[in-house]
């Protein structure tokens, strides 16, 4: 199973009031990079076979938004396995609940969504840095998952305003 491990994207700031905090949604610059990040898998040719996310409406909405840019049909299963308070043996339980899926993609929170990814490919060893919007892909054939990429939403703005720039300056003609 190849999975796609997507922190939600950027949703402003933290609310002190927990119960307001659940319903914080992404804002504008969070849209932007759904696009960017969704507009990559896409150009990869990426089809899921399950969408699955986080309760939080940051985390859905996140996950909506890049499984419309990859052509994604299906119903988004939504799981407190990718919570912000979720243990680590609960995703390893959806995780394998999910390994009859070719390319399964799951929208998550830190710091347990990057404790998460550092449980797969190193067990016990490391927690990897995931920004807002970031996604890992990770080849989960047998364990430990072997990590093939990391791409932050930085880095996709950076190559897309160098790839829609010209080469050449402008130069009169008389």
């Amino acid at each position: 199973m190849n999975l796609y491990i997507l922190r939600h994207a950027s949703a402003g700031t933290r609310r002190a009031n927990p119960k307001l905090d659940v319903k914080r949604p992404i804002d504008k610059e969070g849209k932007q990079q759904c696009l960017l990040v969704g507009g990559y898998l896409a150009a990869l040719n990426i089809q899921f076979d399950r969408v699955v996310s986080s309760p939080l409406k940051r985390a859905l909405q996140t996950a909506s938004l890049v499984s419309n840019e990859t052509g994604y049909e299906g119903k988004i299963e939504i799981t407190d396995a990718l919570a912000p308070e979720a243990s680590v043996a609960k995703f390893q339980e959806l995780i394998r609940a999910l390994e009859k899926y070719d390319n399964v993609l799951v929208v998550g929170h830190n710091p347990n969504l990057a404790v998460f990814l550092g449980s797969l490919i190193a067990p016990g060893r490391t927690s990897i840095r995931l920004r807002k919007g970031a996604i890992a892909r990770v080849d989960c054939a047998r364990l430990p998952a072997t990590l093939h990429w990391l791409v932050d939403p930085r880095i996709l703005r950076g190559i897309y305003s160098k790839a829609t720039k010209r080469s050449r300056s402008k130069t009169s003609r008389k």
